[in-house]
């Protein structure tokens, strides 16, 4: 049975089949969906939704009667579902209450166990010349903006912090999170967001041992890379180009950025050497977060820079990327992102374990090292925004020569003292 319900009377464990206005007045991209945690009520309850129709055969129904009205299934318009062309909302960053980062970093951890084989068959499929279509990894996007809309750090500090995935899988699942928290943070709409998960996901599905992938980004800068091998790293961008757009479902825009990722700015990028006019924007975007995430995980034989030190690297070579979508990006990341290695002012070294969204350069750290005593330390959560000046990061802590672990492991052990430390 469909019954009208006041989102005030909105309770946990309700289905919801249809929220009533427009699209533009909620953040959920479902029209249908079981209303299963308190962010989704809160957010729900905070927007300009008046109203919603409630299954009653799917949830709950614990709404007293004198306060809704039974509505025929016959009255209900037809779903549309996504507007093509919403106006981007004056302010979309994050107001739902976050759900702690040490806690959403288990449900990151489940998401991406449970979507690792989607991903790898996917990738695996499309090298054998089969098709790809959009609904195959719908829910992978689904669950990946569900993840980043309780928490904007948690899924990709995660996979930052781990070292037991493939790479390409795991950068396609990092993108990929990283485009729908840009999107975010930019404050696109429900489909640009959608979009950029996507293209996140599968910009990179033409490569393989035949084409190729991209170069290092600091090859790229440092004008090491020969014509010949740059023709043959345009061949996963044509290859990938070619295989989504035989699919015949995937998004115009999502095929875009497959094909432009690599383009840059002033021209200088590839395969048709597009300039700024040319590019369109989440190609952009698709550019900055699949550089960050090269940088950051290293290939071929190359260690990853820190998270903050490719900040940095970025910054200073940004003459190919937009930049005020850079200014998105380091606002979205933080200066200091999850996973990086600071030094404070009181000779301790330690991990950027959470990020604070009012106080980009102070963010939460788990310490590791003390200098003054070279040694190891009994890890301690220190909420920088917090301590009221009692330590600060002076810069990225140097770790050569240290009795340390290799830096993966390091940061998946770190990572796994903060969360049961903050779950205590």
């Amino acid at each position: 049975m469909l019954k009208r319900v006041e989102t005030s009377e909105l309770r946990l464990g309700m289905f919801i089949h249809k929220l009533e206005g427009s699209w533009f007045k909620h953040p959920f991209w479902k029209s249908k969906f079981l209303l299963e945690e308190m962010w989704m009520l809160e957010a729900l309850q905070g927007s300009a939704v008046e109203a919603v129709i409630i299954d009653t055969e799917r949830g709950l129904n614990n709404v007293p009667e004198r306060e809704v009205a039974a509505v025929g299934a016959a009255a209900l318009p037809p779903q549309r579902g996504m507007p093509l062309v919403p106006p981007r909302p004056a302010a979309n960053k994050f107001a739902a209450a976050r759900v702690a980062t040490a806690k959403e970093f288990g449900t990151a951890r489940k998401i991406a166990e449970r979507h690792s084989k989607l991903v790898s068959r996917v990738f695996l499929e499309a090298r054998l010349g089969r098709g790809i279509s959009a609904r195959t990894v719908d829910p992978l996007i689904d669950d990946i903006y569900a993840s980043v809309q309780r928490n904007l750090y948690a899924f990709n500090g995660l996979l930052r912090c781990r070292e037991d995935s493939e790479e390409t899988y795991r950068h396609a699942l990092a993108t990929s999170a990283l485009m729908i928290a840009l999107a975010r943070q930019m404050n696109l709409s429900v489909t640009e967001t959608r979009d950029a998960g996507m293209a996140g996901l599968l910009m990179d599905i033409g490569a393989n041992q035949e084409t190729g992938g991209p170069p290092h980004p600091e090859d790229v800068w440092a004008g090491a890379t020969t014509d010949l091998e740059a023709d043959a790293h345009c061949q996963h961008v044509l290859a990938g180009h070619a295989l989504l757009k035989a699919a015949g479902d995937i998004p115009d825009a999502v095929i875009k950025v497959c094909l432009r990722h690599h383009e840059r700015l002033d021209g200088s990028g590839y395969p048709h050497r597009l300039a700024a006019p040319d590019i369109d924007q989440l190609s952009r975007m698709g550019a900055i977060c699949d550089t960050y995430d090269l940088l950051v995980a290293g290939r071929e034989g190359r260690p990853g820079l820190d998270p903050a030190e490719a900040i940095r690297h970025m910054g200073e070579h940004c003459d190919g990327l937009d930049p005020a979508i850079m200014v998105d990006f380091i606002e979205m990341v933080g200066i200091y992102p999850i996973g990086a290695f600071v030094e404070l002012r009181s000779g301790r070294l330690a991990m950027v374990v959470d990020e604070d969204p009012t106080e980009r350069a102070l963010p939460t750290v788990y310490t590791f090292w003390s200098k003054p005593l070279a040694k190891k330390l009994k890890g301690e959560v220190i909420v920088l925004s917090q301590c009221y000046g009692a330590d600060e990061i002076v810069g990225i802590a140097q770790l050569g020569g240290l009795d340390l672990p290799p830096l993966g492991a390091l940061r998946q052990s770190l990572l796994g003292g903060y969360t049961r430390a903050a779950v205590a």
